[in-house]
């Protein structure tokens, strides 16, 4: 599915999905060469104001975005970082006092109600706000304190693609930016996301063999866990298939006693420490005869019953979750289609949604 050739779906459903899939390396290397410098300098004036804390709001695609930023803050800026509930603020009327803490909002279109009054109550309690959007005219951006575009263009198909993909650029980026990086380590992800897509043929033979399935399981451990949750909501919300999503540790403490041999578990194994920490979480998955799909670590793809290996033997780990959604997205829009049903407009979902 390269991004330079016309859309394969022709006017089929699915193809407005398959467009904006097939557009994510132009959007990466447009937030690398026109967006990363004023994302550089939000993160050098919102660490010149010391935050201690950082907390996280988003709902929907932009919820699992947020989580990798929470790995992000944790683990490369040593800051502790939670997910808000926003209903405190919202439904509860809670008004904490969040002087020096650092509040970041997540949403692709910036219009969710709940999101925007949440976080013009943490301004008015004292917090650093940061909205991420694609629209810098939405009403979050309006009330935080500091905007970071995504510049992922107009995104039509209900389920987000590239929207996600951008956010989790940006969120790296401006994580990065707090001590003063560069982000170089994301330069080579235009290009390796551009490789993955065009393997869109592998991507179609595991959804020939899944299509039926009537149950997924997905798992992974550190920055790999975003991405398993992710793909579980594009799975549920395209294909209508129940799909878990849990880190491997959780797995092991009970809902491993679901794992059969009939529904597949789809394994995200990166490379690097997550990947390893995720290798006792697979041999018991083997042990209890799983049907497992390995996305990511060539050599655990190569143990498994099936699988797509990712070009990241050589990336960072803490940018890998950016390849790792991509045949995920794409194994979500082909066993829809091979569903017969449209994944551009999946029932009873709108593109914003205005939960209060």
């Amino acid at each position: 599915m390269s991004a330079t050739q016309p859309l394969r779906y022709g006017e089929q459903p699915g193809r407005i999905m398959a467009g904006e899939i097939a557009e994510q390396p132009a959007v990466l290397a447009r937030i690398l060469g026109e967006g990363a410098a004023a994302i550089r300098e939000t993160a050098r004036r919102v660490a010149a104001r010391g935050p201690r804390f950082a907390l996280l709001t988003a709902r929907g695609t932009s919820d699992n975005a947020a989580l990798y930023a929470k790995y992000l803050l944790e683990i490369r800026r040593g800051m502790p970082c939670g997910l808000t509930s926003m209903s405190t603020t919202t439904a509860y009327g809670a008004r904490p006092d969040l002087t020096d803490v650092l509040v970041i909002a997540v949403s692709q279109s910036g219009g969710s109600p709940d999101l925007v009054a949440s976080t013009e109550a943490a301004r008015a309690g004292g917090a650093v706000t940061v909205a991420v959007t694609n629209n810098p005219a939405s009403p979050l951006a309006a009330v935080a304190e500091f905007h970071i575009d995504i510049l992922a263009g107009s995104e039509k198909a209900l389920p987000a693609t590239k929207t996600y993909t951008a956010e989790l650029l940006a969120l790296y980026l401006f994580t990065e930016g707090l001590a003063g990086g560069d982000g170089a380590a994301a330069g080579a992800l235009p290009e390796l996301a551009r490789q993955v897509l065009d393997r869109a043929p592998e991507v179609r033979t595991l959804a020939g063999r899944y299509r039926f399935a009537e149950r997924m399981v997905l798992t992974s451990r550190g920055y790999g866990y975003p991405t398993a949750k992710e793909a579980a909501l594009k799975l549920m919300e395209t294909s209508y298939i129940p799909a878990l999503s849990y880190s491997g540790a959780d797995l092991l403490h009970g809902p491993l006693a679901m794992v059969d041999n009939v529904s597949p578990v789809i394994a995200i194994v990166p490379e690097g420490r997550g990947g390893e920490a995720l290798r006792p979480v697979l041999d018991r998955l083997r042990d209890r005869g799983a049907d497992l799909v390995v996305i990511g670590s060539r050599e655990q793809v190569e143990a498994a019953s099936a699988g797509f290996a990712l070009p990241t033997a050589h990336l960072a780990e803490e940018v890998q979750p950016v390849l790792e959604i991509l045949p995920l997205q794409m194994l979500a829009h082909e066993v829809t289609i091979a569903r017969g049903q449209d994944p551009d407009a999946p029932r009873a979902l709108a593109k914003v949604t205005e939960t209060r």
